[in-house]
């Protein structure tokens, strides 16, 4: 009897570790992010790639672009590496309304989904990462954090079958235009 109860609560805890946050969990934060007004004009982010142990493997940096015409957005993403490698990526957003968003990338698997609340955006996707002259397809768990109306913080997990792989820190700052920040 003692042993059964030990497993149900095991059990209990283990689910319990399992919870995730969900965006609704940020819905009374401020400021408030709006993916249209803070993804229009000049960014620049600064991040890295953390491996499964946490070491950081690679730094980079992202000149962006973001522009709107309704609920159609284009953010155009330049990268330069810590290496000298650089990386272009073109996102195709789509405002659906409600705080859901959609994405689309050439090197994204289908549709990038994201939810927004509050401070917070949660995007889900899949990505074509190569790798050593590899192709794997990883899973994003893509968390934003509107800090300022200037600043947004970026933390994404990223995993295969289910198993944590790596991590990307972002830091995003806005820009207006002629070099001047909010």
């Amino acid at each position: 009897m003692m042993h059964r109860r030990l497993l149900i609560l095991a059990a209990a805890a283990l689910a319990a570790g399992c919870a995730a946050p969900v965006p609704s969990d940020y819905a009374g934060e401020k400021p408030t992010l709006d993916l249209k007004t803070y993804f229009d004009g000049p960014l620049t982010a600064h991040g890295m790639f953390s491996d499964r142990s946490g070491k950081v493997v690679r730094r980079f940096t992202v000149a962006m672009t973001g522009r709107w015409q309704g609920n159609q957005g284009t953010l155009d993403e330049h990268f330069t590496y810590s290496d000298g490698q650089t990386q272009r990526r073109v996102w195709h957003l789509t405002d659906q309304g409600g705080g859901h968003y959609v994405g689309r990338a050439d090197d994204i698997v289908g549709d990038a989904v994201g939810t927004a609340a509050g401070n917070a955006l949660n995007w889900r996707y899949t990505l074509r990462l190569p790798v050593d002259g590899k192709v794997y397809d990883v899973q994003m768990d893509d968390w934003m954090y509107l800090m300022s109306d200037r600043v947004m913080l970026n933390k994404t997990v990223m995993s295969k079958f289910g198993f944590r792989v790596g991590e990307v820190t972002l830091a995003f700052d806005k820009t207006l235009p002629g070099g001047t920040c909010r």
